[in-house]
């Protein structure tokens, strides 16, 4: 009888046909709604978010939502000078990457980031382009864009099939509101 090392299959999910999918947010309480319906998804727990925007974007503040909605309590730093801040949540443990500052992906090995990623628990990490094509698969890609009229516009891409899971949990959820991408806002 033949065995399979699931560990293998979970670090490195198999990648679906991409979905996509968009937002508007108009004000930071749209950023926070959005960053609760995320924190409501089943499939976050072991979730890898690659989160993509200019400097001042927005992502940083997303992940802070994101991780008050978990229940992280107490000061929640950005990583840019450490590349890595963790977390715990009741559920899961969440590491927080900010890789801007990272010039040498040799960094990878010696930090221990790969045996962050293979551990299960939340990762999100902003500048992946940085670590020079050492991440694994990205589950759901979000690109924020800071539009000129002070609103974010906001790409979610599924790579994965728990991405898809990710996406569609918050596509059912986001129907309705302004902030869900069917506005008016002319993009």
């Amino acid at each position: 009888m033949r065995t399979v090392d699931l560990t293998a299959i979970e670090r490195h999910p198999p990648i679906v046909e991409s979905t996509s999918s968009w937002a508007v947010w108009a004000t930071e309480d749209d950023t926070q709604a959005f960053a609760q319906t995320l924190a409501a998804s089943p499939a976050l727990g072991n979730a890898f978010i690659e989160l993509h925007g200019d400097l001042g974007a927005g992502k940083t503040t997303l992940v802070r939502h994101l991780l008050r909605a978990l229940g992280v309590q107490g000061r929640i730093k950005s990583p840019t000078y450490a590349v890595v801040e963790p977390h715990e949540t009741l559920h899961f443990p969440v590491w927080h990457f900010d890789f801007y500052r990272f010039n040498d992906p040799r960094e990878w090995e010696d930090a221990g980031f790969r045996d962050l990623f293979a551990a299960p628990g939340l990762k999100l990490a902003e500048w992946s382009e940085k670590a020079g094509g050492l991440l694994p698969v990205a589950d759901l890609v979000l690109r924020i864009e800071a539009r000129a009229d002070e609103t974010r516009r906001v790409g979610l891409q599924a790579r994965t099939r728990s991405g898809r899971e990710l996406l569609e949990a918050l596509d059912s959820r986001l129907r309705g509101n302004d902030w869900d991408g069917r506005g008016s806002d002319g993009a």
